[in-house]
């Protein structure tokens, strides 16, 4: 069998790593989330504590971003998805055996640093796949991220309600984790390392600080929904205690759906036209919550806010990947990087509007800026013709040769 034939049938193989690391890391990081509370009350720290200690997430975050590049020019993404899933794992465990805030915060930096990193890495497998398939698989692998998230946190809701302790539980899933990174890993695409000079970001021409700056928005609406949806039902939808958690549950149904849906979707409508559909779908749900607050028609508004914003960063994301010019590790660690801004200074610009004015206003921006995607999207790289539904050839076999991968 020849060497591009062979490259060719390792392709479903690699599908399904890809898959199962996603979730994984979804599963991972919503599994140390949930055990968050029971490490306050052990450590006995007050609200101000904790929140200066949750800052490592960010700060490890935003650290790792230039060194996910760096190391995937050097060593592919293969090789550096698998090191950076083993060490989520390893920091999901430790969380459990922190002595003090100190350790606290320092394995909250190492969770949001392989976090981090391992997205990078994980999104370039994926915009590798995408263009040996020569079909749009991303969204739908950013879906079963979505999908393990909601699984490690029902899971460890489920696990604490049990009176399990973080030991056993964080313990348990570190091992999970582990066992099926070192099945599932092996299998992805052996990438090049890229040259030897490459570098950690992909110089920021204006097309790709376009795309970062939309990014942005996207993960600015996402962080807004996750930290004020239930404050919005509560004290201006006066949504009673059985629905306050409705507008979060909603945005988050409609999120994984979306994504499911997504490639579909970017070979029926092309990614351009699909991205700008989002983020008006985005700020037409984001009206109807300020407009109309009231429980049902609220949580609606950001069921769809859920809907529109679904699929665009992963879209974004495969589109860096085919930037003209730019190794594609190089081209999604930058955007990922702007974008990453966005989502940490999203709630806190929400908050200092709605403490001005009103919460309601506060929101609103969740709508401009969504609005600003489809501005900022009027460019977008072209996608190869078997993204269009009116062409489809057949996958080449001839070797591909995926320079920075």
């Amino acid at each position: 069998m020849s060497a591009a034939r062979r490259r060719l049938g390792r392709l479903p193989a690699a599908r399904v790593a890809a898959s199962a690391c996603f979730m994984l890391s979804g599963v991972s990081y919503a599994s140390a989330v949930v055990r968050i509370p029971d490490l306050q009350r052990r450590l006995a720290l007050d609200e101000a504590r904790l929140g200066m200690v949750l800052l490592g997430v960010a700060v490890g975050g935003l650290a790792a971003m230039p060194l996910s590049g760096w190391l995937i020019a050097r060593r592919g993404s293969r090789d550096v998805a698998r090191a950076a899933t083993l060490t989520l794992a390893a920091a999901v465990f430790l969380l459990a055996w922190v002595p003090n805030a100190a350790a606290l915060f320092a394995a909250l930096v190492l969770v949001g640093g392989s976090s981090s990193v391992m997205a990078v890495a994980l999104n370039t497998q994926a915009s590798s796949i995408e263009r040996r398939m020569r079909r749009p698989v991303i969204s739908g692998l950013h879906a079963l991220y979505s999908l393990g998230g909601l699984l490690g946190a029902a899971a460890g809701g489920v696990v604490a309600g049990l009176g399990i302790g973080a030991a056993w539980h964080l313990g348990t899933v570190a091992l999970i984790v582990t066992g099926v990174a070192l099945v599932a890993t092996p299998r992805l695409l052996v990438a090049g390392g890229g040259a030897p000079g490459g570098s950690a970001f992909a110089r920021p021409s204006p097309l790709l600080v376009g795309m970062g700056a939309a990014a942005f928005c996207v993960l600015l609406g996402e962080g807004a929904m996750a930290d004020w949806t239930g404050v919005y039902m509560r004290d201006v939808a006066r949504a009673g205690a059985g629905l306050t958690a409705a507008g979060y549950a909603a945005f988050s149904l409609m999120m994984a759906a979306g994504r499911l849906a997504g490639d579909a979707l970017t070979v029926r409508l092309g990614a351009r036209r699909l991205v700008r559909l989002g983020g008006a779908v985005a700020a037409a749900g984001i009206a109807l919550a300020v407009a109309q607050p009231r429980p049902l028609l609220a949580a609606a508004g950001f069921g769809l806010v859920g809907a529109g914003l679904s699929f665009v960063y992963p879209t974004i994301l495969a589109a860096a990947g085919r930037v003209p010019g730019a190794t594609p590790s190089g081209a999604i660690a930058l955007v990922s990087a702007i974008g990453y801004t966005g989502f940490l200074t999203g709630a806190p610009l929400i908050g200092f509007i709605a403490h001005a004015t009103t919460l309601r206003a506060g929101l609103a921006v969740v709508g401009l800026t969504s609005l600003l995607v489809i501005a900022l999207t009027r460019r977008f790289p072209a996608p190869p013709p078997s993204h269009r539904r009116a062409r489809r050839p057949a996958p080449s076999l001839r070797p591909v040769h995926e320079a920075g991968d």
